[in-house]
């Protein structure tokens, strides 16, 4: 998998400070800056500290599964041009070496709902899956009854409350959704499911 997370630090340079200190435990892959530069703090073949508890489908230690890659951006604002196009030219050579299809590009957020919110709600995912970089949901309203059956078909496994998950949810495929889970919601995670089952590649832990 690839796992994208954004600093919510400073500078690009704190961020790097942070990443590569080993008294902090927390490292990723890539770094990318404001600027688009982007920095190589760990292998990609190597194992890097940057999803922390969580799971996606089956797969509950998702460090030993993935790539991380930290965007250098407060959570707040929007992410800048150069960085998104810095980060669309990583994702491709990432996932043409590691044969990762775009359902498994996913944000921090959606495998530790409620501990993380990381890239937010700011990061543009209909711009990556236009390009296959990532995956969009669409769809008629559904039945709000198998809204969670259904997320979980997705990859959305962790054991949280509804409202959780469904913030979870949102952050990725409704940004600015509010109020109580409805069609709308359901009908979406009914088309991902459907479309991008967690399972047909044999995911496991």
């Amino acid at each position: 998998m690839i796992v994208i997370h954004y600093t919510a630090m400073a500078s690009a340079e704190a961020a790097c400070r942070a990443l590569s200190n080993p008294d902090v435990e927390v490292s990723a892959h890539y770094l990318i800056a404001e600027d688009g530069c982007v920095l190589t703090l760990v292998d990609e073949a190597e194992r890097a500290w940057h999803a922390g508890a969580g799971c996606w489908g089956d797969v509950v230690d998702v460090n030993s599964r993935s790539i991380g890659i930290e965007l250098c951006n407060d959570g707040f604002s929007p992410f800048s041009a150069a960085l998104m196009d810095a980060l669309e030219a990583l994702l491709v050579g990432i996932m043409e070496r590691w044969a990762i299809p775009p359902e498994r590009v996913i944000a921090h957020s959606d495998l530790a709902p409620g501990r993380k919110i990381d890239p937010g709600r700011r990061l543009d995912w209909q711009r990556l899956a236009r390009q296959g970089l990532a995956v969009w949901a669409d769809g008629a309203e559904g039945d709000v009854a198998t809204f969670r059956r259904d997320a979980a078909a997705f990859g959305y496994t962790a054991d949280v409350d509804d409202e959780t998950l469904l913030s979870a949810f949102r952050l990725r495929f409704r940004p600015w959704g509010e109020g109580p889970l409805d069609a709308v919601d359901a009908g979406l995670a009914a088309d991902l499911a459907a479309r991008f089952p967690v399972d047909r590649f044999g995911m496991t832990s």
